[in-house]
């Protein structure tokens, strides 16, 4: 099973700089273990002018049988001889695919850290692969590979020369040209080799959605044939094929919107945000939510009523936010935010900077203590006011964050809601909802009784009469020295929860 990979260059932009984009040393043969068998990595041709990066992949049959549990390709039992000897030693399939992406993983993901300039520049490549199985012909080839922007040979290779009346095999010769960036070509490959092939030597899962999108980003959501390709990467399993094909439309709806494809997704979710009106506000308060938490540089955060997972989901879009729990007293919430956040799919990596718990802030919790900062988002007018006492002190007392995010409808606005009668709140389960100055006098208590101090933000448009929609106060710790008044405060507040 071989592969090739060939570019030109010049003085100024020589072509070895394939070695840095690939990670692999041109002057250097290399092996790697793969679960079925051995990948060579070596350069037959490595000058400033030319340079060409073969991958071969020995494949060992006995092994392939016995991860298989005996199963012939495709999953279907084939006869005992024909487990060890077919096509899989000799022709490119979603063996090399996977090999490709263990060899080349950081070239996939476009990362050089010795030549950060490289990933992003455009090359000239020829790739050949001398036997690739193309179920569909020549034709399937062309229309899989020229839409990218390829120019494609692929020659049939005939079932034996010596017998030209039996025709051609369903194997070709293919050759692309073209000016790509590497990690594109690699991609359009990981992809495109086990669709023509049409077969996968290992169980589709759940995931493999995900490896698809992710290898398909940019190109795959516009391919013409996005249909055949998502229906035959994922071995034809329908509900994993019309969940990719929903995700891709939303990409490219997302993408000509000038959105996130969350933030499409959560304007059409008829279960989130469902006491808002207009929708886009939920993306507003996120928006000014994410903005105050880097203003304070805030790494470890907490979400306190984390509701759906909306705002965690933001959170773990932004690398700078290391550790993000979600706390809800409700457990179907929980499981509501675990199946959006696709927690059983993350990496170990993302895994480890998300955690969900069930919680109350009517009681201290010894868990939420050490952090950054917290976010009560639309929290506190779900709590009776007589227990807001205990909420305040859990957050800012025991817990006590460096800085706190509290935002709250403003009950001034509630007027421009043209379906909202008059006198009514926002949503049923809305225990009070106070004006700006209620908002504020609270506000101001909580910080000159823990020891922090606050701003206020308005969120949406800022009425001239009414104010804004969504009002934001940003709690920061002071640094004092004397915590004679702060204690004594927290004494007193714990007093008044008792």
């Amino acid at each position: 099973m071989f592969l090739t990979t060939t570019t030109t260059g010049s003085a100024a932009h020589p072509a070895t700089d394939l070695g840095f984009l690939l990670h692999k040393h041109p002057d250097r043969a290399q092996e790697f273990t793969t679960s079925h068998g051995t990948a060579h990595v070596f350069y037959p041709e490595a000058t400033e002018q030319r340079c060409t990066a073969a991958l071969l992949l020995e494949v060992d049959p006995v092994a392939l049988v016995r991860r298989g549990r005996g199963k012939g390709r495709g999953g279907a039992p084939d006869t005992a001889l024909a487990q060890y000897v077919n096509d899989r030693p000799y022709a490119a399939s979603s063996l090399l695919a996977v090999a490709l992406g263990a060899v080349f993983s950081s070239a996939l993901k476009g990362q050089c850290r010795a030549r950060p300039d490289l990933p992003g520049r455009v090359l000239p490549l020829r790739i050949e692969v001398p036997a690739l199985p193309a179920r569909g012909g020549p034709e399937l080839v062309r229309s899989l590979f020229a839409p990218l922007g390829w120019e494609v040979s692929a020659e049939p290779v005939p079932l034996d020369v010596r017998f030209p009346d039996w025709g051609d095999s369903r194997y070709v010769r293919l050759v692309l040209t073209g000016e790509a960036r590497l990690a594109d070509a690699l991609r359009h490959l990981y992809v495109l080799l086990p669709v023509l092939d049409d077969a996968k030597h290992y169980w589709v899962a759940p995931d493999e959605v995900d490896k698809l999108l992710r290898a398909g980003e940019g190109w795959l959501e516009h391919h013409p044939e996005q249909r055949l390709i998502a229906g035959r990467y994922l071995a034809r399993r329908h509900r994993l094929t019309r969940e990719a094909l929903e995700r891709l439309e939303l990409a490219r709806l997302a993408e000509a919107d000038g959105s996130e494809a969350g933030e499409l997704d959560n304007a059409v979710d008829e279960d989130a945000d469902t006491e808002e009106r207009p929708a886009p506000l939920a993306v507003l308060r996120r928006q000014a939510i994410l903005a105050a938490l880097r203003e304070t540089g805030a790494a470890r955060v907490l979400d306190l009523g984390c509701g759906q997972g909306q705002l965690v989901q933001a959170l773990l879009k932004d690398a700078r936010f290391t550790e993000v729990v979600g706390m809800d007293v409700s457990v179907r919430a929980l499981h509501v935010a675990r199946r959006r956040l696709r927690i059983e799919r993350l990496s170990e990596r993302q895994a480890a900077r998300v955690a969900l718990v069930q919680g109350s802030l009517a009681y201290t919790d010894p868990r939420l203590g050490g952090y950054d900062a917290a976010v009560l988002s639309e929290v506190i007018e779900h709590i009776d006011p007589p227990r807001l006492p205990a909420a305040e002190y859990a957050v800012f007392g025991a817990a006590r964050p460096k800085a706190v995010v509290v935002t709250t409808p403003n009950a001034e606005y509630n007027v421009r809601w043209e379906s909202l009668p008059a006198g009514e709140v926002r949503h049923h389960d809305h225990r009070f909802e106070w004006t700006r100055r209620e908002f504020r006098a609270w506000a101001g208590a909580v910080a000159e009784r823990h020891g922090y101090t606050v701003e206020f933000r308005p969120v949406g448009e800022d009425d001239p009469e009414v104010g804004p929609p969504t009002q934001l106060a940003l709690f920061r710790v002071t640094d004092r020295t004397d915590r004679t008044a702060t204690n004594t405060s927290a004494t007193s507040t714990e007093e008044a929860v008792a």
